[in-house]
């Protein structure tokens, strides 16, 4: 990683610009810009997020920021509506006044003296996702963006839902955005802070039971979500992602369904920007943004535009690491998604617990296969999918998945033969299957693993599927109990090379615990027939591509006033019977030394399930915020829980603010969500 110094040109900083939106809410905007650009304008970069441009994104910020600027950018980094040092009032995620504003913002960056009337956008994850609504929804002035770790469908690729089955990030996110949303603007840039605090605090939305009373694609998923008219993706888009992220659909579906020129590029990052992101390696992702810029906002024949549509890092078969530094592999670059060189491989599920030779016809399932033919029960315990990791995980405290062979155990398991040679996939596999339930809820998880020699089990890719979703995810139904249907899902798209001498294997299960919220009875799915299609890349086993090396800014200046700790474990109560995922992450807290703002962090997470109840599963978050400079100190609390009956589900929450040792604001949340699909 090189630390960049020297830039074309000098940047000077304004760290409060406001930009008033149409209804007189004032956005702070931090800003950075060339010292010559009020006498030779230049394209403004948009970062627009809520997520606390005075402290929260501050540290990767300062490395990304001033670098677009110093090579001819005005680097704008906006506190969205409701958070950090900026106005008003935020109340859900995506919402058409958080659109409106995106324009609002665009429309005022185009027209001030130092822009040169062209803007580009670009962001990760939230900010991923707004910068493809704003394109989607359109203004004159927005010319490019670059997304990263982001979806193009709300329902089927957020941290909310997956294939219809409720995830339990759904409460996370939404015990992680009561506590963000609870901290207060800067009294340096905000004399009215505390009214704007306690106004923000009695208006501050508990979400989780909202998003999980949506059970279906409805109305509300699909505002936001630009899959839902591919024509409108006429903006030049960079798309980012991880193969360690939740979020590594998206490249795909936008290089294949946009009209845009569009450039996707998958890493085997986690959920982080690919020059700084775990695991390695990390690349020139900032030079490669401004040469996206250079191309789209100043109009330079660089060529950007016949880059290859997709470029891929392939996984190469190593031991489990939950918390890898580095992957082994290489880069593929597809000229077109989907890419000829990518061709279905069909693998047949058969009894035992293996796979028939790949051959017969597409549309065969094994109807008429015979003396083939088997029946097999899934019904798996319910603690099944501790080694599952974060949805989205953030570096290196074995938050990615571990090895998967504790799962393999507890799962119904299909194997393939021992490969005599490589086997490189790209793309998304498909399941289809045969199978019938005994209850009326359920839902039916996917791994596809790499097993080596020695049993360690690595997660090349999963998927799942909530089987009241079945006809569609717009129009669930119950399961009618004992009555056989086919089905058929994709798994998560991946970019994997199993060695000679490994196998292939497919592990289903009925739960997966904490990734899945589960079902309200302990069902049995019965699988009668079933076929597996592989993406098999017929190219090259060596680099494609060799990406830029990794460089940014000078990082943030501070001082550690305490260091964090983090833990992880699993705990086994021998005597309840009950088996929990304990998360711990303490970021302590650091002074920055410009502004003198000190702030820290800390969380903890339990989820708690006993193996032959799924009515046990519990779900406790605590959050707290610190932030603090002299004589000024203010703390807020959030205490989140998650529990289920047969027939609701229950989030509670408790919020708690203090402004030194008075406790200014409590507030409770107790609310019950209908499971009508879940």
């Amino acid at each position: 990683m090189t630390i960049r110094t020297d830039f074309p040109c000098r940047v000077v900083e304004h760290e409060d610009m406001g930009i008033v939106m149409p209804d007189g809410v004032r956005l702070s905007a931090r800003v950075w810009l060339p010292a010559d650009a009020a006498v030779r304008p230049v394209p403004a970069v948009l970062e627009y997020i809520p997520y606390r441009k005075r402290d929260g994104t501050l540290p990767r910020d300062e490395r990304m920021h001033p670098y677009f600027a110093g090579h001819g950018y005005a680097a704008v980094r906006v506190d969205m509506r409701g958070n950090g040092d900026s106005g008003g009032l935020m109340l859900d995620e995506y919402g058409q006044q958080e659109m409106d504003d995106a324009l609002s913002v665009i429309d005022w960056l185009s027209r001030q003296p130092w822009c040169s009337g062209a803007v580009g956008m670009m962001g990760k994850s939230w900010g991923g996702f707004n910068c493809l609504q704003a394109a989607w929804n359109g203004h004159p002035a927005l010319k490019a963006v670059v997304s990263v770790c982001s979806t193009s469908d709300r329902f089927a690729d957020d941290i909310h839902f997956k294939g219809g089955c409720l995830l339990g990030e759904n409460f996370g996110w939404g015990a992680v955005m009561l506590s963000y949303s609870s901290r207060p603007p800067d009294p340096v840039l905000r004399p009215d802070w505390r009214e704007t605090w306690l106004q923000r605090l009695e208006a501050e939305p508990w979400l989780a039971p909202l998003w999980a009373g949506h059970q279906a694609r409805d109305s509300y998923w699909a505002h936001g979500s630009v899959c839902e008219n591919w024509a409108r993706n006429r903006v030049p888009a960079m798309v980012w992602g991880g193969w360690a992220d939740g979020y590594m659909n998206t490249v795909a579906a936008m290089v294949a369904g946009a009209p845009a020129p569009v450039k996707g590029v998958v890493g085997p990052w986690v959920h982080q920007y690919p020059q700084t992101a775990v695991p390695g390696p990390q690349v020139g992702f900032l030079q490669m943004a401004i040469r996206w810029w250079d191309r789209w906002l100043k109009g330079i024949e660089n060529g950007a535009e016949a880059d290859p549509a997709y470029r891929a890092y392939i996984l190469h078969s190593r031991p489990p690491d939950a918390s890898a530094v580095h992957r082994a592999g290489h880069w593929v670059a597809e000229g077109a998604w989907p890419s000829l060189r990518v061709v279905p491989q069909v693998w047949h599920l058969a009894a035992p617990g293996g796979f028939a030779p790949p051959g017969p016809p597409a549309g065969y399932l094994g109807q008429d296969v015979g003396a083939g033919a088997f029946s097999v029960s899934v019904a798996t315990p319910q603690h099944l999918g501790l080694a599952a990791g974060e949805f989205f995980p953030m570096g290196l405290n074995a938050e990615m998945p571990g090895n998967q062979a504790a799962d393999d155990a507890l799962s119904v398991c299909f194997d393939g033969p021992v490969l005599a040679e490589d086997l490189q996939l790209l793309g998304a596999a498909e399941l289809r299957l045969r199978l019938a339930s005994d209850r009326p809820l359920g839902f039916v998880v996917a791994r596809l693993c790499d097993v080596a020699p020695d049993g360690a089990s690595v997660r090349i890719a999963h998927g799942m599927l909530n089987l009241c979703h079945r006809g569609g995810m717009a129009q669930p139904a119950p399961m009618v109990p004992g009555q056989a249907v086919e089905v058929a899902f994709k798994l998560d798209q991946m970019g994997y090379r199993l060695a000679a001498g490994h196998r292939l294997r497919l592990a289903l299960s009925n739960s997966y615990w904490p990734f899945v919220w589960p079902s309200p009875e302990a069902g049995c799915l019965t699988v009668t027939a079933g076929r597996l299609t592989l993406p098999v890349q017929r190219g090259a086993d060596a680099a494609e591509w060799v990406p830029p090396p990794a460089e940014h800014a000078a990082p943030w200046k501070h001082r550690v006033i305490r260091s964090g700790k983090s833990r992880r474990i699993i705990e086994r109560d021998l005597i309840a019977g009950t088996e929990a995922l304990v998360v711990e992450d303490d970021l302590g807290d650091a002074e920055n030394l410009a502004h003198g703002l000190c702030s820290g962090e800390t969380m903890s997470e339990r989820w708690e399930i006993h193996p032959d109840d799924p009515l046990s599963a519990r779900a406790v978050h605590v959050w707290e915020q610190r932030l603090s400079r002299g004589e000024w100190r203010v703390k807020t609390r959030a205490e989140a829980e998650m529990t289920a009956s047969a027939s609701h589900l229950r989030m509670r929450a408790h919020l708690t603010a203090w402004e030194g040792e008075v406790l200014v604001l409590e507030r409770h949340w107790d609310e019950e969500v209908e499971r009508r699909f879940v």
